[in-house]
C-alpha cells in the first residue's frame, strides 16, 4: 500500500482552549481511525506544574514528545488522529523524525476567544492564566511543515469538513 493510500496520520495542534480534544475526536470518528489525547501521555511533574500554573519548558516537554511520537509510529500503518500542541517547530519536528508521514491540523485564533474557553472549562488541569505564554511559545505552521492552519471560531462539523476539503487539494 502506498502512502497515499494508507488512512491519515495526523495531529491536530493549538494552544490550550482551541478545541483540540473535541476536533481531534471528531476527525477520528470521521475518519474511522483512533484517537490518543496527548494531555494523557503528560508524566504527573507536569500536570501538577501546569495545575499549578507553571509553564512548561522544552525539558518538561521532552518524554511526552517522545512519547506521543511513540503512538503516533505504532499506528503509521494504521492511521490515527492525536491532538497535541505542538507549539513549537522543534516540537512537531519530534514528532515527525518518530512518524514522518504525520500532518498538522492547526487550529489557530484570537486569543480573547481561547482564553473564553479555558476560563469556561471545569475539570481541566490548564488555568486560563497560562492561555498567553500558550500564545507566546506558539509557532504556526511553516509554509513548508505538513498541514492546515484552521479558525478556531469555527464550528466542530464546520472545521471537520474544512479538513476533509483541504486534505483533497
Amino acid at each position: 500500500m502506498t502512502a497515499d493510500a494508507l488512512p491519515p496520520l495526523l495531529v491536530v495542534m493549538g494552544v490550550s482552549g482551541s478545541g483540540k480534544t473535541t476536533v481531534g475526536a471528531a476527525l477520528a470518528q470521521r475518519l474511522r481511525v483512533p484517537f490518543a489525547e496527548a494531555d494523557n501521555f503528560h508524566p504527573p511533574a507536569n500536570i501538577d506544574n501546569m495545575s499549578a500554573g507553571i509553564p512548561l519548558d522544552d525539558t518538561d516537554r521532552e518524554p511526552w514528545l517522545r512519547a506521543i511520537g511513540a503512538w503516533l509510529a505504532e499506528h503509521d500503518a494504521t492511521g490515527g488522529v492525536a491532538s497535541c500542541s505542538a507549539l513549537k517547530r522543534g516540537y512537531r519536528d519530534a514528532l515527525r523524525a518518530a512518524a514522518p508521514r504525520a500532518r498538522f491540523v492547526h487550529l489557530a485564533g484570537d486569543i480573547d476567544v481561547v482564553r473564553r474557553r479555558v476560563a469556561g472549562r471545569s475539570g481541566h488541569f490548564m488555568p486560563e492564566a497560562l492561555v498567553a505564554s500558550q500564545f507566546a511559545t506558539l509557532e504556526p505552521l511553516a509554509p513548508d511543515e505538513p498541514g492546515i492552519t484552521l479558525d478556531l471560531d469555527r464550528t466542530v462539523d464546520q472545521l471537520v469538513a474544512d479538513y476533509l476539503q483541504g486534505a483533497q487539494q
